[in-house]
């Protein structure tokens, strides 16, 4: 079922998304038992040093980092070359 609210007021607050996917607010908010409408806005990462810092942060890839994974070298495949 969906409930339409009217007339909201917007509260501004910063917080942090934990492993577990959870909002965590940096302070209590002054509210009890009223609906929310949430609007989450994350930093911009389109640029590759900032996706890549991204990613090495991620535990999700950790398993990169054993030597078992470590199979190619520089050395494998040869270089692709595109011609027009």
């Amino acid at each position: 079922m969906q409930q339409i609210i009217h007339d909201m007021v917007a509260i501004e607050s910063i917080g942090m998304v934990d492993q577990h996917g959870q909002l965590k607010l940096s302070r209590p908010l002054d509210l009890r038992n009223q609906a929310v409408k949430v609007l989450i806005l994350i930093p911009d990462i389109s640029d590759n040093d900032a996706w890549l810092s991204a990613m090495a942060q991620n535990p999700s890839f950790d398993f990169l980092h054993d030597e078992t994974e470590d199979i190619y070298s520089l050395a494998d495949g040869s270089p692709v070359r595109y011609e027009k």
